[in-house]
């Protein structure tokens, strides 16, 4: 029986990434080596017979540095069902030393495509044919020391490769979506280790596992959890060996952290077995969104006391639970968003083989427009973009191979097989939290086997594993249709793939250069393609509306949720298209990662765990026109109500629709400053977004992007070049489409970029800018230098570049850098643990049973959480009705329906409620469930009543299927239109409004200073300490305002509104946490200065007096002090006489008082001048992106002492006994961790 069949599953975490040296404990008997083997292959493209003999004269073929496909050129210039299938030979002359014999040696490759026959010194040495994941030979019997060795591998990526065992072929090698980059698209190492090793997680060939790194009892609040190392140990010594096994865990800082040792051991000639040691571990950073913290993992044998092998493995800790429809990551569930990204993640002229730093570019900006979640799609990611989602903090969902269907005999093993190598060679990568084992649903037998093999080799590792749809299995731990929109009490549920709609982002709007008008393109299969021809602001648009659909029904709307979804795609593809381009175009971002506006729709919409955290607002599109354009103007926010101005006239409010999106109608335009400011419901600013009109173009301005450790001379790197035409105060011109001529000079190889035109103009120098902006690829050579790139168009200033690529070095075909190794982790989200991440907005009401007019055997079906099933009428309009029993009386709001043929079919109905009428239309069309708001009414009888002929026009024609078929949807049904006086339920759930179920939450109201308040946590380090109070709160019983901000003091946070603000939403029972002092103390600045025994006294006794007035408890906080200290060693008083006011203001108005002056002086005069920058926005040069020339704020707190300070003001809550207390709950989730 499998563990999780019947219950939550509740998983604890992770693992590793690459097996490398860092910078480690002194372990110089260490026999092993990892060598980047990238370096001096030669290529030849089409057959040879005697591509394997060693006497081969090779001298004419073209020599390379990997990864490097083959086909490399036709990546965006060509359609991906074009791209060259043949047959190609790579080779490697190298050497190894006498040292080496010996001692192992094993060869590394990451994935070829397709096919491929591996050759050393003529000898063959194996076979590797799935074309997707990694491969490992060991070729020790095979090498010359001292000499030089031959590699030849003969690689055949055909369309139609057939496993030569067996003549089948593989179902993922697919025309359609895994664009064929054949050849050696990866990268490939050598490993050097002693006899006695540490095996390589490549089950292909060598049917080794590796080293498994895991953590088990994880208790996030308290930062601690049983960390397990186990490693399969072999020995090729002719003798028994005596070892023992030992794991060090060193943190990002570099210290040893924990070091476990195991007992001796013995372990006989040729014998494998696994070892292992365990320990708990305190202190624990927890790996999450967008906080890529991770470990160096080494796991040492040792011999007669000496180091003679060790593995490093990089990973990182967190914990997941998958249940009642929901996921959590660190005891706080997450709302799923992000992309269904092609798994070759490919770039213009070099398809997917590009260096990690570009990978970490990419990946990175899905995190930066706070997805959370990439689904790579049909086919295992390759290592780089593995290791890279780790670094970046980004969730990743891991297929095996598919195309779209379920299969069997052979081709279903292929898919298993592929499936356990792709576990073994990824299970430590904390990334990864689902696997995917079909993109379609599976048979319940074919899950089971999935699940088998997840338990088989990750039983520890915390993921989900599930398949597309599975929308009734009894065992899959995750699901989703491709779509349409699902709801779950059980297995999360989300999209797989969502929105398919393609835009080019050369086209702003139908009033925008080139004047693109929405839709225009051709047909596609005969049939309308608009949607597939979107203008960006169309795009984007249909962006916000399909994302409405999974937000909608998001955790903390009921019992059945959704659990989000992922769009198709991140970036533009060279994959299957629809659109007018030969490239699929439904991208947020264009091929080189430019973003459309659809980047920054999705960044307003998706910035929280689940409910929006932080509030933004973005106006869509530019503002240069014509003088006579009147047009409608877009706007996406967070806010509840949006104002537009234009040179700061106002333009009134805009019109809401899906939530996020704002529209204002007829705007003329007007050069100048367009700015959309948006509100909540009481009017107080939330955020602001403003567009300035931009000057006729003047220059070109080129920017340089390259990996933080430089342009390195190795043949493969790349650099980025971003090119813009601005004005003449530097502003870029949004409707500048020039023709830019490039000139490259010097150590550098030209791959360009794309733009709509000829080929695409890849590989072109001669390319356009569009909307403004363009970018080019530039590949290093083998030799390290100076390089120069000028750019030059007619009618405005040229720019040049100079940079230099860096020596690397390698001898004889071997090196030791490994570019993943020196990237670093993205952490700008912070460690965000636990807590509670939405608001319960509405209550679902259970129901206990129904009757109907006909099939009252099948009334179950309704609601029974089971989409694949339904209840309907015999077909006659009378028996058109099925009436709901409640679990009890209940004031209803709300009714949720996923009716049978959603897409395509409306429904003429009745509801009521206890015999009252609440409703009555047609269905709306949609893709999956309609919402229906009613009046509140109290009753317990839910009865549907068809009352006429439903109506059947496909609301989604332009959305098909490629393969597959639908059942409940109808889109296939041949008689769908016949069935006139049917009533289809597939799913019903009813809802009261969370406000008549619960009582009013206890609120704490923060105000204050920018020590105090809340910050845009993307890209920022800085937080304000209130950020940090829901961490300590029951937060079904305390909600926490945060109206503090930057700048303000007592007298500008009452000029400003914002006091008044706060007392008009004061309630009795409410708490005023109160905190100024900062800017009061500016006396050269009056708008804030405020005198410590006058206004500022007088100030804080108005808050006071007006809080009590509400029937609050007002609280007073001295100020936290600055990190200040003197030549020894000791704070200074930066406050002057204000604390001492705050304190005697206290005991004035007997109010109660946490000094927090003097608590947080005592913590950081504590920690010291050093230790206590940890607590503050202190970094030096170049560690941090926001500050690339430093930072030393002695005053801003970042995350780690926000929760410090927070804690001292907990802590005083407690001193004080204020009733507060007995909500409190210790810093983390409300929920105790046990019931997690």
């Amino acid at each position: 029986m499998n563990k999780y069949l019947y219950f939550p599953i509740v998983t604890f975490i992770l693992v590793f990434v690459s097996q490398t040296v860092f910078s480690t404990p002194d372990l110089k008997n260490n026999q092993r080596v990892k060598y980047n083997f990238n370096s001096q292959w030669l290529l030849h493209i089409g057959d040879i017979q005697n591509g394997k003999d060693t006497g081969l004269n090779d001298s004419s073929w073209k020599k390379i540095t990997l990864p490097r496909a083959f086909n490399e050129d036709e990546a965006f210039r060509v359609a991906i069902d074009q791209h060259t299938d043949t047959i190609v030979w790579y080779r490697k002359h190298f050497r190894l030393p006498k040292s080496d014999r010996g001692k192992k040696v094993f060869l590394e490759f990451e994935g070829i495509r397709f096919g491929g026959e591996f050759y050393i010194n003529g000898e063959f040495i194996g076979l590797h044919e799935n074309g997707v994941m990694a491969a490992g030979f060991d070729i020790t019997d095979y090498i010359h020391y001292n000499k030089e060795n031959v590699i030849a591998v003969r690689i055949d990526n055909s369309w139609t490769y057939r496993e030569k065992s067996t003549g089948q072929r593989y179902q993922w090698n697919d025309r359609n979506f895994n664009a064929n980059y054949g050849g050696i698209p990866k990268n490939v190492y050598l490993h050097v280790t002693d006899p006695l090793y540490q095996t390589l997680p490549l089950y292909s060939n060598l049917a080794t596992t590796g080293t498994y790194i895991y953590a088990r009892e994880i208790n996030v609040s308290k930062r601690n959890a049983i960390v397990f190392a186990e490693s399969e140990i072999k020995n090729e010594h002719p003798v028994v060996k005596t070892f023992r096994y030992e794991m060090m865990i060193e943190d990002m800082e570099g210290k040893i952290i924990k070091q476990v040792t195991g007992n001796e051991m013995t372990i006989q000639p040729g014998e494998t077995k696994t070892v292992g040691v365990h320990d708990k571990v305190e202190n624990l950073h927890f790996w999450t969104w967008g906080y890529g913290y991770l470990y160096n993992i080494h796991t040492t044998l040792y011999v007669d006391n000496k180091a003679a092998d060790v593995v490093t493995t990089r990973t990182g800790f967190r914990k997941t639970r998958f249940a009642n429809g929901m996921v959590w990551l660190n005891d706080r569930v997450i709302q799923l968003k992000g992309y269904a990204q092609r798994t070759s993640n490919e770039w213009p002229a070099v398809g997917m083989s590009v260096p990690a730093w570009l990978s970490d570019f990419s990946n990175r900006m899905i995190a930066e427009g706070n997805g959370n979640l990439v689904r790579w799609m049909h086919v295992t990611p390759w290592k780089q973009d593995v290791e890279s989602c780790d670094r970046v903090g980004l969730i990743q969902a891991m297929p095996a191979g598919d195309a779209e269907r379920d299969v069997d005999g052979r081709r279903w093993e292929q898919r298993v097989e592929l499936m356990r190598d792709a576990i073994i060679y990824n299970r430590n990568n904390p990334s990864i939290l689902f696997y995917e084992s079909g993109n379609e649903s599976i048979s319940e037998e074919h899950m089971a086997e999935m699940i088998a093999v997840r338990d088989q080799y990750d039983p520890y590792g915390g993921r989900a594993i599930g398949s597309r749809e599975m929308l009734d299995s009894h065992i899959a731990e995750w699901g989703g249709e491709m779509l349409y929109i699902n709801k779950s009490a059980k297995h999360p549920m989300w999209a797989t793939e969502y929105c398919r709609d393609e835009g080019l982002r050369k086209y702003w709007d139908d009033f925008s250069y080139p004047y693109h008008k929405d839709g225009t393109g051709p047909k596609y299969r005969d049939q309308d393609a608009s949607s597939y021809n979107r203008n960006q602001d169309s795009f984007a648009r249909e962006l916000v509306s399909r994302w409405w659909d999974y937000y909608r029904i998001r955790p903390g709307t009921g019992k059945r949720v959704s659990s989000g979804g992922v769009k198709i795609i991140f970036s533009d593809s060279n994959t299957h298209f629809r659109g007018e381009e030969n490239y699929r175009r439904s991208g947020v971002t264009d091929p080189m990662r430019i973003p459309k506006d659809g980047f920054y729709a999705h960044q307003v919409m998706w910035d929280g765990w689940v409910d929006i955290e932080n509030e933004r607002t973005h106006i869509i599109g530019h503002w240069n026109y014509a003088p006579e354009v009147v047009k409608d103007v877009f706007v996406v926010s967070s806010g509840e109500q949006v104002e537009l101005f234009i040179n700061g006239r106002s333009k009134g409010l805009g019109k809401r629709n899906d939530h996020f999106m704002f529209t204002f109608e007829n705007i003329q335009w007007e050069p100048g400053k367009i700015e959309a400011v948006s509100y909540d419901a009481a009017k107080k600013e939330l955020s602001r977004h403003e567009i300035n009109t931009a000057g006729e173009p003047d220059a070109i301005r080129l920017a340089l992007l390259q990996a933080p450790d430089g342009f390195k001379a190795d043949g493969a790197d790349l650099a980025m070049v971003e090119i813009e035409v601005v004005d003449k105060d530097g502003n870029r011109c949004p409707l500048a489409n020039n023709m830019i001529s490039f000139e490259l000079t010097g150590q550098a190889e030209w791959r360009g970029g794309i733009a709509q035109g000829p080929n695409n103009y890849i590989l072109s120098k001669n390319l356009p800018v569009e909307c403004g902006v363009n970018r080019v690829l530039i590949r290093s050579t083998t030799k390290s230098g100076n390089i120069s790139l000028s750019a030059s168009a007619d009618g405005i200033s040229p720019a040049s570049l100079s940079f230099k690529s860096v020596p690397f070095t390698e001898n004889n075909g071997l090196s030791t850098y490994i570019s993943g190794n020196y990237q670093p982790s993205y952490m700008e989200r912070g460690e965000v643990l636990g807590g509670e991440s939405f608001k319960v907005s509405r209550n679902q009401i259970d129901i206990i049973g129904a009757r109907a007019g006909s099939n009252e055997d099948k009334v179950m079906n309704s609601f029974d959480d089971n989409e694949l099933s339904e209840w309907t009428n015999d077909g006659q309009l009378p028996t058109g009705w099925i009436s709901y029993e409640l679990e009890c009386d209940a004031e209803i709001s709300e009714i949720e329906l996923k009716l049978t043929g959603w897409r395509m079919r409306s429904y003429p109905i009745q509801i009521f409620v206890d015999d009252v009428k609440v409703y009555e239309r047609e269905t709306e069309k949609s893709l999956g469930y309609i919402s229906i708001p009613i009046t509140p009414i109290t009753g317990r009888f839910v009865k549907i009543q068809l009352v006429g002929q439903s109506s059947d026009k496909d609301a989604f024609g332009e959305i098909v299927e490629i393969t597959g078929t639908k059942e409940l949807d109808l889109y296939r049904d041949p008689n769908a239109l016949d069935a006139k006086g049917q009533l289809r339920i597939v799913e019903i759930d009813i809802y009261e409004s969370k406000s008549s179920t619960t009582n009013n939450k206890i609120t704490v109201h923060t105000i204050g200073d920018s020590t105090m308040a809340p910050k845009d946590t993307v890209g920022n380090p800085e937080r304000g300490w209130a950020m940090a109070l829901p961490l300590f709160f029951d937060s079904t019983k305390v909600a926490i305002e945060n109206h503090a901000r930057n700048g303000r003091s007592t007298k500008s946070f009452i000029d400003e509104g914002r006091w008044q603000t706060v007392y008009d939403n004061l309630n009795a029972g409410d708490y005023v946490f109160i905190q100024f002092g900062h800017n009061d103390e500016k006396q050269d600045k009056p708008a804030v200065y405020a005198d410590p025994h006058g206004a500022y006294k007088d100030n804080l006794a108005r808050f006071v007096n007006e809080a009590r007035e509400k029937g609050a408890f007002p609280v007073l906080m001295t100020s936290i002090v600055r990190r200040k200290f003197d030549e020894k060693g000791h704070l200074t008083d930066t406050h002057g006489e204000y604390p001492d006011a705050v304190r005697a203001l206290a005991k004035t108005l007997d109010v109660p008082l946490i000094d927090m002056e003097q608590k947080s002086r005592d913590t950081i005069q504590a920690l010291g001048p050093e230790e206590s920058k940890t607590l503050f926005v202190w970094f030096g040069a170049g560690v941090h992106d926001r500050f690339p020339e430093g930072k030393q704020d002695d005053t801003h707190l970042n995350g780690k002492g926000a929760k410090i300070i927070a804690q001292l003001a907990v802590e005083g809550i407690r001193e004080l006994r204020l009733p507060l207390t007995g909500l409190l709950n210790n810093g983390s989730s409300s929920e105790h961790p046990c019931t997690r």
